[in-house]
């Protein structure tokens, strides 16, 4: 048999590449196998081999699923037919691709109309499913956008996340909270909008402190006219879009003038303006002259890893970056995994009309035209070589390896850390994945216990969790218990996963823990055991720590199964590893705790009526302004709420009147 040409494509869901074949036919059937290919390969391609049977021979979307009905890979074709048939050619295939395909126990085809839909396709089902043989993003964060509120005659300023539901213009995306924490901040000293919710305004009777301290030009009670207050949003407006050069000048146009007439406290009031609107362009970095709107990219590769580093232009001012570890084969280039990640980013995010990257990406026309079509204008994908564009690029890719080169670091001393956790506990091998429990309650309620995770990558905040203490018989208080019904249920799910799991690919973060740690003495540390033993849970180690003497950190108490108690020397770097894990449980479930315990205190009591909902409960409060000014409402001035009927009045009537 002849050498079958390198593998037509690297798996990577956003690639569509075609091999060539000098015979139609030929390029549609499955290849012949070699006589040395392994039986649990042979097995896969034979089931790949039926299914190609049936497979759509145009644009589409296909998944190969294993055994146990997991997604193992999500992929997508201009022509699914042919690209079925590549994988039984398996010469050139690299190991990931060998696993994947002896894992695949079936496939699911979809059919469409064009390669740009089968990418949007594959994009949703990529985020949906997280199969492991694709590359994943890993972030499913939100950005925080800046949102002009246009439901009030004297529109709001606040910081928003999430769907766009509410009227107004939105300005952004931010990398971060913070970077628009300090915008909005500068924001509203230039401007001097208002921040406050609606039913906040509505009873005001005097300026708040935010008006004081020149923060707010006090619309709420009338320091200044509406159709002024208008003027000033019109320049916040026009300063986010763009035209800050023109903002400044106005501004201090009418300062020379209101100097020039003697008026000093106003030309000093927009001196102070004017230094606001610097120092939102003084500490934005690297701001650029030429281009207005971008978002800019750029993937760095270190160590079989890769870091992508994202850059967020608006009016020609950056406001912000993030940087983003996705999750890929480290067969894979650079090229290959920033076009999936870009894939699974906009299926998220709106694109800017200008889209800069470090890598030319194999599908940038079919991405062109998805994210054009998302925007519902033009969108340009390019890898500049010259200019300011990419002086921006380079930039972006310089953080990139920086960032990237820290996480290396940061990760290998993590690493050290494990092994001197698994030697100080007794283990064969460093452990990789680490629970760490602990309670909070205030005198027995509220109670709830806390697991947080750690790795080879450090804190694994994706995999903490909370549990509700449920269980009536638990006597309040009782920290043994609480730590029993909280490990009776992790240790009954892990070995209820354990009997259906397929086994878990070598780079995968593990589902089951190798070491569990509690938070507490000899006591949390029997209650461990019992639990473990009457679950049958195996393959766990299971140590706790105990405060030391006076609670004084360094003379900490290890329990563990096998030795006596013992400590550590104060000093010892795997002490300060533990005492990181112990406090990252215990702010975990603390801040958990009062969180809940804040809402049942902050509980309005308006949530106690039934048939009044989110909607009706708001309009109810805007009209009154708090749930005390409701509850003395006559029933007249409740049938007169806008969106609340008469039989809501009633009822909100009847519950206050029978002392609810």
């Amino acid at each position: 048999m002849s050498d079958a040409p390198d593998l037509p494509e690297t798996l990577d869901p956003t690639e569509d590449r075609e091999e060539d074949f000098a015979d139609e036919a030929e390029a549609a059937a499955p290849a012949e196998l070699a006589e040395d290919t392994p039986e649990s390969v042979k097995r896969g391609v034979g089931v790949i081999k039926s299914h190609w049977k049936t497979a759509p021979n145009g644009p589409g979307v296909y998944r190969m699923i294993a055994e146990n009905g997991e997604v193992l890979y999500v992929g997508k074709a201009k022509n699914v037919r042919k690209r079925i048939a590549s994988y039984t050619r398996l010469a050139g295939h690299v190991n990931r691709i060998a696993r994947m395909i002896s894992a695949t126990a079936s496939m699911m085809f979809i059919s469409v109309e064009t390669e740009t839909e089968a990418l949007l396709l594959e994009t949703n089902l990529i985020k949906q499913m997280k199969p492991r043989f694709n590359v994943l993003m890993r972030d499913d964060k939100s950005f925080p956008y800046i949102l002009i509120a246009r439901d009030h005659d004297a529109p709001q300023i606040a910081k928003h996340r999430g769907a766009r539901s509410r009227k107004g213009d939105y300005f952004g995306p931010f990398a971060n909270a913070g970077a628009v924490g300090r915008a909005l901040n500068a924001l509203q000293r230039a401007f001097l909008l208002r921040s406050c919710t609606d039913s906040f305004y509505e009873n005001r009777t005097r300026p708040c402190l935010l008006y004081q301290i020149k923060r707010c030009a006090g619309p709420c009670t009338g320091e200044i006219s509406i159709a002024d207050y208008s003027e000033l949003v019109q320049e916040a407006h026009d300063f986010l879009t763009g035209k800050s050069r023109s903002v400044r000048e106005l501004l201090a146009t009418e300062m020379t003038a209101a100097a020039e007439r003697l008026e000093f406290e106003r030309a000093a009031r927009l001196r102070d303006r004017i230094s606001a609107l610097s120092l939102i362009q003084g500490t934005q970095g690297v701001n650029p002259h030429s281009v207005e709107e971008a978002d800019v990219f750029a993937i760095a590769k270190e160590a079989g890893r890769f870091c992508i580093e994202a850059f967020f232009f608006r009016a020609y001012q950056n406001w912000g970056d993030r940087a983003y570890f996705p999750r890929a084969d480290q067969s894979l280039t650079e090229e290959e995994v920033l076009g999936s990640f870009l894939a699974q980013f906009y299926g998220e995010h709106p694109p800017a009309p200008l889209v800069l990257l470090s890598h030319t990406i194999e599908d940038r026309e079919l991405l062109t035209q998805a994210l054009s079509d998302k925007l519902g204008r033009k969108v340009e994908i390019a890898t500049p070589q010259r200019g300011e564009k990419r002086e921006l690029v380079d930039h972006a890719l310089t953080n990139a390896r920086q960032t990237l080169t820290r996480k290396l670091t940061e990760d290998a001393s993590q690493e050290k850390l494990l092994v001197a956790l698994g030697e100080m506990f007794g283990m064969e091998t460093p452990p990789r994945r680490v629970e760490v429990y602990d309670n909070s309650h205030t005198g027995g309620s509220q109670a709830i216990g806390a697991m947080v995770v750690a790795g080879p990558t450090g804190f694994m905040k994706t995999h903490y969790r909370t549990f509700n203490i449920k269980s009536a018989e638990i006597t309040p208080g009782d920290d043994y218990a609480m730590m029993r019904e909280v490990l009776a249920r992790r240790f009954a799910r892990i070995a209820k996963d354990a009997d259906k799991a397929e086994p878990e690919a070598p780079d995968a973060f593990p589902a089951k823990p190798d070491l569990v740690l509690i938070d507490g003495g000899r006591g949390q540390f029997d209650a461990a055991r019992s639990v473990a033993k009457e679950i049958g849970l195996e393959g766990v180690t299971i140590a706790s720590i105990a405060k030391g003497a006076d609670r004084n950190a360094g003379r900490e108490m290890f329990f563990v199964e096998g030795r006596e108690p013992f400590r550590l020397p104060p000093h010892d770097p795997a002490l300060y590893f533990v005492q990181r894990l112990r406090d990252e449980a215990h702010r975990f479930a603390i801040g958990t705790h009062r969180a809940r315990r804040k809402k049942d205190f902050a509980k309005n009591p308006l949530d106690e009526i039934a048939g009044v909902g989110p909607a009706r409960k708001r309009a109810l409060l805007l009209a009154f302004g708090t749930a005390k000014a409701v509850a003395g409402a006559a029933l007249c001035d409740l049938e007169n709420v806008s969106g609340v009927n008469k039989a809501t009045a009633r009822l909100v009537f009847d519950h206050f009147q029978r002392g609810g």
